[in-house]
């Protein structure tokens, strides 16, 4: 008697429904680990513009709310209202507000990054800005 060889149909559909449930599984941490490396690029947005606001207000009497050229390598266009897109255009910044002692500025998140669950980070003249409705401290750690 000849022996057959292959799969049966109801060992294809076990292998379909297996393959189906783990990527059920694996596609949202997938996604949530995307999100949380492209965090980077607030950070290094938000870092370069504290440096510049730093180099600006050691030449004036004040910070200033004004992006009306981006700083060397942070953002690739202008957007409406003085914002820029960072580097990797996952995030939209601006400084909110500036006086004579300290600013804040804001990185949005946008695109595909607009889900994420750490939303604005912010910054001001101390550093990382967790009040309010910005990212918290855990956001933050990479």
């Amino acid at each position: 008697m000849k022996r057959q060889t292959g799969f049966t149909l109801i060992e294809l559909m076990i292998v379909v429904a297996v393959v189906g449930i783990l990527a059920a599984i694996a596609y949202p941490s997938y996604q949530e680990y995307v999100r949380k490396a492209r965090r980077a690029d607030a950070m290094n947005a938000l870092a370069e513009i504290r440096i510049e606001q730093e180099k600006w207000r050691a030449n004036n009497t004040s910070f200033t709310t004004n992006l009306s050229a981006p700083p060397a390598g942070l953002g690739v266009g202008a957007l409406s209202g003085g914002s820029y897109y960072s580097a990797d255009e996952h995030y939209i910044l601006e400084v909110t507000s500036a006086g004579t002692s300290t600013f804040t500025a804001t990185a949005a998140p946008t695109g595909d990054q607009a889900g994420d669950s750490c939303g604005t980070f912010a910054v001001d003249r101390e550093g990382i800005d967790d009040s309010g409705s910005y990212a918290d401290r855990d956001c933050w750690s990479r």
